[in-house]
């Protein structure tokens, strides 16, 4: 019987599999708890690559990734009345933390500077807990849309000024905030985190001080920009996964229900460098976080009452599985090119800095037995220059450091058959994912405000 009916909402919705349909049968449509995940410039070509990566050579079929099973529909990201534009940040995080369109750069504002009502803040007025996490600064743009309101994306220090100024009851609107931005709190005019300490909230600096805490409003800031990769991050630096786990711990005390935005901040940082061993840790870093929040929603006092969402603001790179290499086509993506290597070209550099010798770095965290050319090629770049002085660096020669880190992630992209089109963003759709009773909502193509709207539904209580 529950074949058949599978069957029968496959053929009119061939979007949804059983998994998902039996997930949200019998089950409340409005979900106490809302968990929504951003892969910052994770484009569908992202979603192939990484099936590719984690795919078990020795088994006939390619497996599906935790994405691929909980595949809803698509959202288009264009520009409000601008259709075949590219949006950013900014504007992308601003549809979906309020159901409306808006100008680029805009951080919750409407074309007139208005501030608009989010649903982080709108989960607050209803008596939830809320909280942010980014593994980028805190007040970068996809975090800053749910809690600040900015005519400027680039206005950082009032973005975080407003975190702790913007309050309910006395409070500042946000009750976990984790991340990087360090340097955005502690600053010549004020120092943030001690008037967040001030008002109750307790400070954590590394994953240790993390996982002991037991106070429900929380600020951590794991680095003074943004954090490593979780490919170069040190063991004292908590992942996605385990700021996830820590917030939910803590948000889920509240029988009202909470709202938390989760960010894989860097999968675009790393688009925009077409770093592909970068892409594909930040996703690692992603699905492993989203792993946490399904484990959370299973429970069995929480599977009719936890939503799950998943998706990008936009996608980055013109990231293409397969290119063409010094005239040679290759329709084959070379995962195992990328598994066998141990950090992102950024952090090679920075060992290279110490030790001096960039091939050596290089040759040693990729396993590449550097050809006659790329060896020449490496050497044509005159790093010994820079590392002779890298405590002084120029603009002009730090300019010159990062013309050295595309020379590097490009070998990695010819090695791997991995294109790419652009340093910039691009205007594909991109995937919407989700796990929990209301899923069934978010089948089909939507803008991306129906993120905000959906969430804005689910809030009235």
């Amino acid at each position: 019987m529950f074949f058949k009916k599978c069957l029968s909402l496959i053929l009119v919705l061939p979007l949804t599999s059983c998994l998902l349909i039996k997930q949200t049968e019998n089950q409340p449509s409005k979900p106490k708890n809302i968990i929504l995940f951003i892969g910052d410039g994770m484009g569908p070509a992202y979603m192939k690559a990484y099936r590719l990566f984690k795919d078990d050579p020795q088994t006939a079929k390619v497996e599906n990734t935790l994405f691929d099973e909980m595949f809803v529909g698509i959202l288009r990201t264009d520009l409000i009345g601008d259709y075949g534009s590219v949006t950013e940040s900014a504007a992308s995080a601003t549809a979906m933390a309020t159901g409306v369109k808006t100008y680029e750069g805009a951080i919750s504002v409407d074309l007139n500077h208005k501030p608009l009502l989010t649903v982080l803040e709108d989960a607050k007025h209803k008596g939830l807990s809320t909280g942010l996490i980014a593994t980028s600064s805190i007040s970068h743009a996809t975090p800053a849309a749910f809690a600040s309101h900015q005519n400027n994306r680039g206005n950082e220090k009032a973005i975080v000024n407003q975190y702790i100024g913007n309050r309910f009851n006395d409070l500042p609107y946000v009750d976990i905030l984790l991340g990087g931005g360090r340097n955005h709190f502690v600053r010549e005019d004020r120092n943030i985190i001690k008037e967040f300490e001030a008002l109750g909230y307790h400070m954590v600096d590394d994953r240790k001080t993390l996982e002991a805490n037991h106070a429900t409003r929380m600020l951590g800031l794991f680095s003074d920009d943004g954090m490593a990769k979780m490919i170069d991050r040190e063991p004292s630096s908590p992942s996605l996964a385990q700021m996830t786990k820590a917030a939910i711990k803590q948000l889920s005390k509240n029988e009202k229900g909470f709202f938390l935005m989760v960010e894989a901040s860097q999968i675009d940082w790393a688009g925009h460098d077409q770093d592909i061993v970068g892409v594909i840790s930040e996703m690692q870093d992603l699905e492993a976080a989203v792993l946490v929040a399904k484990a959370f929603a299973d429970a069995p006092h929480n599977v009719q009452n936890t939503q799950i969402l998943i998706t990008a603001d936009h996608s980055t790179g013109g990231l293409s599985i397969g290119s063409e290499v010094n005239g040679t086509k290759y329709y084959q993506w070379k995962a195992d090119v990328i598994q066998k290597i141990q950090n992102t070209p950024e952090k090679i550099i920075k060992q290279a800095l110490v030790s001096k010798d960039l091939i050596g770095e290089f040759s040693k965290a990729t396993g590449f037995n550097l050809t006659t050319n790329e060896r020449a090629h490496i050497e044509s770049l005159n790093f010994k220059h820079y590392a002779k002085n890298d405590h002084n660096l120029s603009e002009q020669d730090y300019l010159k450091v990062e013309k050295i880190y595309d020379e590097l992630c490009s070998i990695i992209s010819d090695r791997s058959y991995t294109g790419w089109t652009t340093h910039g963003h691009t205007g594909e759709d991109v995937h919407l994912f989700a796990y929990g009773p209301a899923s069934i909502q978010l089948q089909g193509n939507w803008e991306n405000t129906r993120i905000g709207q959906v969430i804005f539904e689910w809030l009235k209580r």
